[in-house]
């Protein structure tokens, strides 16, 4: 998010950053080197994008001043590197239990997630309605997530153009059992992982198979 943004909205991000309790538009002016009527259109716009919002204001002797702090999602905006955390985990997993076990842990792991989300709704009965909703779920999470052939008769696969652990997922292909049993568990149905962007593959598609009884 912060590579689209210009110099001085970056450098404003990183003053509420560093100042968690929030800054006025006038103290914020002073390090940016920018007039007030500046920044507060800088505000604005960040405003706009969800990244800052108005905090409490700060009695300053006469009129009330307007205090402004990062939302969480202009915290997110900055680089975390969680990649090397997770590779640690799942290579520490595998160590201590195996292949199988590590296999085992993910499968759990998803099949958790994906039960909790289902229990969200639970309003969704028909197969197609269930796809869907996953669909939205998924693209909420950061797989760029669609139903594949919105137009077909049959709703029964998901396609997805990112994923979220594939750093990790190329040098452990085991990770997308995760993915896999989560939406096992969501939709109640055998999960086809057609097509993979950690083996090679453009988009990751994902077709709903029917359990069988």
């Amino acid at each position: 998010m912060l590579d689209i943004l210009g110099i001085r909205q970056k450098a404003l991000l990183k003053l509420l950053l560093k100042n968690k309790a929030g800054m006025t538009a006038d103290e914020l002016s002073e390090p940016l080197a920018v007039t007030r009527n500046a920044v507060r259109q800088h505000l604005a716009a960040l405003e706009n994008n969800g990244l800052l919002k108005k905090g409490d204001t700060r009695a300053s002797g006469g009129r009330p001043e307007q205090l402004y702090v990062l939302t969480e999602k202009g915290s997110e905006s900055f680089a975390r590197h969680y990649a090397w955390f997770a590779q640690l985990l799942v290579e520490t997993i595998e160590q201590e239990s195996g292949a199988d076990g590590l296999s085992e842990r993910l499968n759990a792991m998803g099949t958790r997630i994906g039960t909790q989300l289902r229990n969200q709704h639970p309003e969704l009965v028909k197969p197609e309605e269930k796809i869907e909703k996953l669909a939205d779920i998924m693209d909420q999470m950061g797989y760029s997530a669609q139903v594949a052939n919105p137009n077909a008769v049959k709703t029964d696969a998901i396609e997805a153009d990112n994923c979220v652990f594939h750093t990790l997922a190329l040098s452990n292909p085991k990770v997308c059992q995760f993915d896999l049993a989560l939406l096992s568990a969501f939709t109640g149905e055998t999960v086809d992982h057609q097509q993979c962007m950690a083996t090679g593959d453009h988009i990751c598609r994902f077709k709903f198979v029917e359990q069988k009884k």
